[in-house]
């Protein structure tokens, strides 16, 4: 199987061809219902893409346009916690970048580790670390698709991050900024682990996104990552976490995070 096969699928519901990416991460689906939609397709008819099991993840890729751009909007995304490889978790971005998409917007759901941020604030990714324990670039290599050793040392476009802040100050929207680390999960961090995270470098920490931008750094991509904030995570004021309470807090967000994704594609046209 190709993305080629992929591609054909797509190809046969829209003639459409994406300038921009996006995947719609927990409890992110507002922006999908402003998206001037001319194709729906479940993940099952397009060759290659595995189910979500996540109940909050719709499993859907929908292809039309939004603030005068072409773009394809995955409604749910793929995670290692689920039980699958990284290469089936970052396929749909070789997909994307194969329907003819340059730029990836990514969005998630986080836990926030700085004191003085909020739940349900916004934060800007400025870089990552990757501790999932395994790469999506492991295996043999498509030299056509990618280079072997693709250079992270600017993961996230500045342009597009200058142009989120840009967007955020002119809207009130209050616009954290800082480090996100992926773990696998799906068990939620002990206060130890907290810690030792922050310790790290990470202001932020998920278990999603960071497969996704490694493979769209490779295809040459421009990265535009954003997250919510959906519960504090210190660990000498350690709450038990509410999955309800988590998902509430994102949807709460949805509004600003829309807005800002709005205007990053309205200016960058």
């Amino acid at each position: 199987m190709t993305t080629d096969d992929a591609v054909r699928a797509l190809r046969a519901r829209t003639a459409l061809v994406p300038d921009v990416g996006v995947i719609l991460g927990t409890g992110l689906g507002r922006l999908a219902d402003d998206i001037r939609v001319e194709a729906s397709v479940p993940y099952a008819e397009i060759p290659g893409f595995v189910s979500s099991t996540v109940e909050t993840h719709a499993g859907r890729l929908l292809l039309g346009t939004l603030e005068g751009r072409r773009i394809a909007a995955m409604q749910g995304r793929f995670h290692a916690y689920e039980g699958y490889t990284l290469a089936q978790v970052t396929w749909p971005v070789r997909v994307l970048r194969a329907l003819g998409a340059e730029t990836l917007i990514v969005s998630n759901a986080c836990g926030g580790m700085q004191p003085l941020w909020d739940p349900g604030d916004l934060v800007l990714l400025a870089d990552h670390l990757n501790l999932l324990g395994d790469n999506p670039l492991v295996g043999p290599n498509d030299d056509a698709a990618g280079p072997r050793f693709p250079d992270m040392s600017r993961a996230y476009d500045d342009g597009l991050r200058a142009l989120a802040r840009a967007v955020a100050l002119e809207r009130g929207i209050v616009l954290r900024e800082g480090v996100y680390v992926a773990v696998t999960g799906p068990s939620l961090e002990t206060r130890g682990e907290y810690r030792m995270l922050r310790l790290l470098g990470a202001d932020v920490v998920g278990m999603s996104t960071v497969p996704e931008v490694i493979v769209a750094r490779q295809l040459g991509m421009r990265v535009l990552g954003l997250s919510i904030i959906t519960d504090r995570c210190l660990p000498d004021a350690l709450e038990p976490a509410s999955v309800e309470r988590i998902i509430a807090t994102a949807r709460a967000a949805e509004p600003a995070l829309a807005a800002l994704v709005r205007g990053v594609l309205a200016r960058s046209n």
